[in-house]
């Protein structure tokens, strides 16, 4: 009768145990009073960018008949600019008495010569790929057998 009295008994006493809660075992308590509510105000800033992906052009220029030199810019500019960009080009050398510049003007890009050079503007953010068809004139120095790229290229938002 031991033989089943004991099994009984470590049943009954370990009852309480399991009315215990142990530790490190979470708790929760739920509240139905009332009423809860909550918002979530998301915002998505994006920082100024302007990133020049290309400028390529010539290293040395070579000259043409007559002395003057011709040359071909790629320049493509990523921008989410609101008000868009400007591209300011002058000329770094001496050596060139004139010069001429062309390019598509689509999109709302104006190309308009300034004191020292000229100045290409974007309206409105997005990838521009400018083709720049450069022209330059020798100055009195006809025996130039070639010219180092004359141009700088700076860049400004607007």
């Amino acid at each position: 009768m031991t033989r089943f009295l004991r099994p009984l008994l470590a049943g009954l006493t370990s009852i309480p145990l399991l009315l215990i809660p142990a530790p490190g075992m979470g708790e929760s308590l739920l509240v139905t009073q009332g009423r809860a509510g909550a918002s979530l105000d998301f915002r998505i800033i994006i920082p100024p960018i302007m990133r020049v992906l290309e400028n390529s052009h010539p290293s040395q220029l070579v000259p043409v008949v007559g002395g003057d030199w011709s040359a071909e810019q790629r320049l493509v500019v990523l921008s989410n600019m609101r008000r868009g960009f400007c591209v300011t080009l002058r000329m770094n050398t001496s050596d060139v008495e004139a010069w001429r510049l062309q390019t598509e003007q689509s999109g709302g890009v104006t190309l308009s010569p300034v004191s020292d050079g000229y100045r290409l503007c974007t309206p409105r953010p997005g990838r521009y790929t400018l083709l720049l068809q450069h022209e330059f004139e020798a100055s009195g120095n006809g025996d130039m057998q070639s010219l180092r790229w004359p141009v700088q290229t700076d860049i400004t938002a607007l």
